[in-house]
């Protein structure tokens, strides 16, 4: 059963620092029909991402970028609407890659069925999904946190940095968190459990985190970059490990920061403390997954982890909806709600 007609939302040009509404551009047409083997399939929710900015560049990455006139990339929750495929039937419920559009097609690679009695269908692309795998693996395999010791995770009440704080806390570290007002960071104590919150807005962010950190950071869950990680940086202790998973704060630079060039402070540190300093992505870790969906499964079921989710209506707002992720607009895992 084709749809009349496909919505999709399209990289209009490469932005030039911060993305405007200009680089994007909604475009209808016909819908796809699914040849032998595929299966049509109809967008239910799609995720927001700050990786997403990465795909609007042209710079070289670990990924190639959205071409002009190509579908924003994008993780989707979809219902098969139709199937030439014996491995699906019309009526379940996907997690895909569709993008930013209403109606695709698949051959069926990729796509992972979801019980939707089993957790919100949603979840998959949030806790249940690659942000909440991003910081089960990341800090498995990189930040080792031990009982005793300091976490600190920037963008806390994000999709992945939340889960990190949590985590810590299971593992008996003590968690602290940054994030932008008031209402965040009384969320991380309140609702996520945090040992003590952060705002990173504050004029005097290095002095509060350092009264927050009295014996210093044993592992720093990098997600931001910018002031943040230059309050951090001076309270690292020997050994220190960070992950390092994103760095928003530098999305829409266009050049280099002013300022002194801090590189041989930096290897100072890391050669003098032993600090180690590690990039990934999650799929380097992709060996995981089925551990990551168990146990986190269950600490959701039990109580143990919570997540919070901002919804948007509406795939025509997607954009703007993005634009205010990248300025932590945020509060929670950013999801559109497109069928």
């Amino acid at each position: 059963m084709p749809a009349a007609l496909n919505r999709r939302i399209v990289l209009a040009r490469r932005p030039e620092g911060e993305p405007t509404p200009d680089d994007f551009r909604l475009e209808t047409g016909p819908a796809p029909e699914p040849g032998e083997g595929e299966v049509l399939l109809r967008t239910l929710w799609l995720s927001l991402d700050p990786y997403m900015r990465g795909r609007m560049s042209a710079a070289k990455s670990y990924a190639k970028p959205v071409e002009i006139g190509g579908t924003m990339e994008g993780g989707t929750v979809c219902e098969v609407a139709a199937s030439r495929n014996d491995r699906f039937r019309p009526g379940d419920v996907v997690l895909a890659h569709a993008g930013w559009q209403e109606w695709a097609v698949s051959d069926g690679r990729g796509l992972r069925q979801l019980d939707p009695a089993a957790a919100p269908v949603q979840t998959a692309l949030g806790i249940l999904g690659m942000p909440g795998m991003t910081a089960y693996t990341g800090l498995a395999n990189i930040g080792q946190p031990k009982p005793g010791e300091t976490l600190v995770v920037a963008a806390a009440t994000g999709p992945v940095g939340s889960a990190v704080g949590q985590i810590a806390k299971l593992k008996g570290c003590r968690a602290v968190g940054i994030a932008g007002g008031p209402d965040k960071c009384r969320a991380l104590l309140d609702e996520f459990g945090f040992d003590a919150a952060v705002d990173h807005r504050a004029p005097d962010l290095a002095e509060r985190l350092a009264e927050a950190c009295p014996n210093g950071i044993d592992v720093y869950f990098e997600n931001v970059g910018g002031p943040v990680w230059s309050a951090v940086f001076p309270l690292l202790n020997d050994f220190a490990r960070v992950p390092v998973c994103g760095r928003i704060a530098h999305y829409n630079d266009t050049a280099l920061p002013a300022g002194p060039d801090r590189t041989p402070q930096l290897f100072g540190a890391v050669l003098t403390k032993r600090l180690r300093i590690q990039g990934f992505i999650v799929w380097d870790f992709a060996a995981q997954a089925k551990e990551f969906q168990t146990e986190m499964a269950g600490w959701i079921r039990d109580g143990r982890v919570r997540y919070r989710e901002d919804v948007v209506e509406g795939l025509e707002n997607a954009p703007e909806a993005f634009m205010g992720l990248l300025k932590g607009h945020n509060f929670g895992k950013l999801l559109v709600k497109v069928g």
